[in-house]
């Protein structure tokens, strides 16, 4: 008997759809299963690294200048057009949806770098990583303890940092550092910010770094990193605090993370998708008992909750996308987007790792790296458990600890 497929692939909701995007979606969408996901399923089971090659038509197409002002050289688009690259892109591999926003952390640089540095990052050629958890500080960035001391013409950096994915292959690194000792009764003074400039593929003089064994993300290597008396110039204290007396540094890491949440739900959206759309074609296929197993209502069932678990969350996504793009943005809102789509995503590409029985346990479908990506989904960018902390103190009332 022959079987229609159905294309489960989402519109924009009509409050948000424009010709431009539209156009968009579908330059997104083909790009990602002609391009990426043959060089995912080929790359990820071995851990290769995403190609040079790729990352240069990625470039080309403009994927990562998208929030980056046209007079700079970039798309000048907004949030909402940034989520819906980023689920086609994650639809097909995450780590690839992930890689666009290095060329943002050129955004956090002081004026001068940045117009220098910017026309490079939206063409793919500046990348930047990011250094900032330490071992034994993850969501409370208060807690960090690598110093910045100063001297002659600069800063030496010493301590250790976790999780810096992409720190061998970036042009720079931006470190969060504490300039002053650390003090219990006033944990947020004297963060702040600071840009290692780079070589590609090399560690500057006073920085080593070892890759850290992880499940999945691959496509790029992620780094526990140790600094040992690295130097960086005066010039490379970023922000306002460059005159040493500011303390914007705390603040400004922790005002950085609304956009990235929402990225973070995209991403989310996306693994769900891909793991939705490849079990609707896989049950129509796999025969039991005589049936396909996509006629037993059991299954039906579960691809009805899988799709109308992902169609909420999108929802929702492009409501606080939108907010962000009119000037509207809220905090809490975006972390109830972060906590419902990350925690959405364990749960519908689980379900349909399940579906797939055995097979969804080998690297033979690329359902089981949906699934190790969802996971992840629910730790960075704030857990959680961070985010059900930040909404549920907007809306309860505290009583400090004693």
């Amino acid at each position: 008997m022959s079987r229609s497929l159905v294309d489960p692939r989402p519109r924009i909701p009509a409050a948000h759809r424009t010709e431009e995007r539209e156009a968009i979606q579908e330059m997104a969408r083909d790009f990602a299963m002609r391009e990426v996901l043959p060089v995912a399923n080929v790359l990820d089971p071995e851990h290769g690294l995403i190609p040079d090659s790729l990352r240069e038509k990625m470039g080309d197409l403009g994927f990562f200048g998208i929030l980056v002002p046209e007079e700079l050289g970039g798309l000048g688009l907004g949030v909402v057009e940034y989520a819906i690259i980023t689920e086609e892109l994650s639809r097909a591999w995450m780590s690839v949806a992930s890689i666009i926003t290095r060329s943002g952390i050129a955004k956090a640089l002081d004026p001068t770098m940045r117009a220098e540095l910017l026309p490079k990052a939206a063409r793919g050629e500046w990348l930047g990583a990011f250094a900032m958890s330490e071992p034994g500080a993850g969501s409370d960035i208060a807690s960090i303890r690598t110093r910045a001391d100063k001297v002659d013409g600069g800063w030496l950096i010493n301590g250790q940092k976790m999780w810096c994915t992409f720190a061998d292959q970036a042009n720079g690194i931006i470190v969060v550092a504490r300039t002053t000792p650390y003090d219990p009764e006033n944990r947020h003074e004297g963060i702040r910010r600071f840009i290692l400039h780079k070589e590609p593929n090399s560690f500057p003089e006073g920085l080593s770094g070892t890759p850290v064994r992880k499940i999945g993300y691959h496509g790029w290597n992620t780094f526990e990193l140790s600094f040992d008396n690295c130097f960086v110039p005066d010039d490379c204290l970023l922000g306002y605090e460059s005159d040493g007396q500011g303390d914007g540094g705390f603040k400004r890491v922790a005002a950085g993370m609304l956009t990235p949440r929402i990225h973070t739900a995209a991403r989310s959206i996306g693994l769900a998708r891909g793991a939705l759309e490849d079990t609707i074609k896989y049950v129509q296929e796999r025969e039991q008992f005589g049936h396909a197993i996509g006629d037993y209502q059991n299954t039906r069932f579960k691809i009805a909750e899988m799709a109308a678990d992902i169609e909420l969350c999108r929802a929702l996504m492009y409501e606080v996308a939108a907010d962000v793009d009119a000037g509207e943005a809220s905090d809490v809102r975006a972390a109830m987007l972060k906590y419902a789509a990350a925690e959405m995503s364990e749960r519908v590409t689980s379900q349909a790792l399940q579906l797939h029985g055995g097979a969804g346990y080998t690297t033979d479908f690329p359902v089981e790296r949906y699934w190790r990506d969802a996971r992840l989904t629910k730790i960075f960018e704030g857990s959680s458990e961070i985010m059900l902390r930040l909404v549920s103190d907007r809306l309860l009332p505290q009583t400090p600890f004693r």
